[in-house]
């Protein structure tokens, strides 16, 4: 699965969809071309004529059969600085079993014939800015024709996962351990979602790895889980709250009521764009009901109206009403640093104002402490960074579009070049001007 467990995924998990994978329904047309072209070559027995200009002096070039031509072709990003490498298993996949020729309408695979290295997910590769310098995830070699029309489908399943999963990265380095939760899920196709959601957790587990942590991985859907086992989760969204006419707090408690323990109850607050407000009526409600229950002898029932956090996610074109204005009405729009110190010192303090016995005040000064701050809209590692600059007491950040980001910096974007052809049994460099045949430490060779 990962270089976490040395193991590789196959298409039990990937489901891939080989018949129009092999007939190149997935490849840009080029490559097409270039493929009918070798296969024409072959079959009318093309011997090359012409006069090379790259091969070394003593090398003969005559009679060379073009079309059976083998290549050794390297994969690689030219994303500056560190990239989390994912995508591979599924590109050896698609090597597996769409590799081959067609003979009519039999598709004869030649898998066993190439010589394969790659990389595991969650590998690390350095980008230096030299494009003769770079450090290849994956090195095939083999006759051209046979994996040409994959060239198109095995770059994008690379430059795909490994840009959200290092953009993913980056994230849990700005939130300096932080939970982060994978919100994308609505800002693309949903046929994306399960490449999506296994980058966000090799990410997750390389930030683990790196830094000593061990942190969850937090996803909202199933389908982001499918290649892991993982399973979405989440709390309550505004449309909700619109159903019980903008009453957040009966709304909690109607969610804690019917959803099942293991379901985190996080109130979502900014509904009404008074987040203190509706923070202390739903932390208030649910204590309410959390003694009523124990004091009942039902600590089960108890234990499902615990307040596990409230989510700030204040629209970027409003402020909250207990943000006041300085200045320029554009500042403190959206989820600011003091719109989360003002709820925190809110929630820190409720418990002062409820009508308690004493035997119940340190309870309810704990219950109203532990609820965690979860902020979410418009937050990338700029954004996060700037909290956790000024201390602001966010607890878990909610990320969504920025973790797809693909500008500047964050272009992920993959290259596979032909570096070396193979004449007259031995490999000779044949790489475009620029580029050469590099090496990777920890490309292993895949059987």
């Amino acid at each position: 699965m990962s270089v976490f467990d040395g193991k590789r995924l196959t298409n039990e998990t990937f489901k891939l969809d080989i018949e129009r994978m092999r007939r190149g329904w997935y490849s840009d047309k080029y490559f097409a071309n270039i493929d009918h072209m070798l296969t024409t070559l072959t079959a009318e027995r093309y011997l090359y004529g012409g006069r090379p200009p790259r091969l070394p002096e003593g090398v003969p070039a005559e009679g060379i059969p073009i079309g059976e031509m083998e290549v050794e072709m390297q994969w690689f990003t030219r994303r500056p600085g560190t990239t989390i490498i994912v995508g591979v298993d599924k590109a050896l996949t698609m090597l597996r079993h769409c590799t081959g020729y067609w003979e009519g309408d039999a598709f004869t695979e030649t898998w066993d014939s190439l010589e394969v290295w790659a990389v595991h997910d969650g590998a690390l590769v350095h980008y230096d800015g030299d494009p003769a310098n770079i450090k290849p995830v994956l090195k095939v070699r083999g006759r051209y024709r046979d994996f040409a029309l994959l060239e198109t489908p095995t770059l994008g399943i690379l430059t795909r996962a490994s840009r959200v999963a290092t953009n993913v990265y980056e994230t849990l380095i700005a939130a300096r351990g932080k939970p982060v939760l994978f919100f994308p899920a609505r800002f693309d196709l949903h046929e994306v979602q399960a490449a999506d959601g296994y980058a966000y957790d090799i990410a997750v587990q390389r930030f683990n790895q790196d830094y000593a942590r061990k942190l969850r991985p937090f996803i909202s859907t199933d389908a982001q889980g499918d290649w892991w086992e993982g399973a979405g989760g989440g709390t309550i969204a505004h449309a909700a709250i619109a159903c019980f006419l903008g009453d957040t707090a009966e709304a909690m408690l109607a969610f804690a009521h019917t959803l099942p323990p293991s379901v985190p109850r996080i109130a979502l607050v900014d509904f009404n764009n008074d987040s203190v407000r509706d923070t202390l009526t739903v932390c208030k409600a649910m204590f309410a009901r959390y003694r009523e229950l124990t004091e009942a002898g039902d600590e089960a029932e108890a234990g499902k109206y615990r307040l596990f956090g409230v989510r700030l996610d204040t629209s970027g074109s409003v402020r909250d009403v207990s943000v006041l204005p300085l200045g320029d009405p554009m500042l403190d729009l959206g989820v600011t640093p003091r719109l989360v110190f003002n709820v925190r010192k809110a929630l820190d303090s409720a418990w002062e104002a409820w009508d308690l016995p004493s035997s119940w005040r340190e309870r309810a000064r704990e219950y109203c402490q532990r609820v965690k701050i979860v902020v979410s809209g418009g937050f990338n590692p700029q954004k996060i960074r700037r909290f956790e600059k000024l201390s602001v007491p966010a607890d878990i950040y909610g990320v969504g579009s920025s973790l797809f980001d693909n500008h500047g910096p964050t272009v992920t974007d993959f290259t596979a070049d032909v570096v070396r052809v193979k004449v007259r049994g031995e490999w000779v460099e044949m790489a475009k001007v620029g580029r050469k045949p590099c090496d990777n430490p920890d490309l292993e060779r895949v059987q």
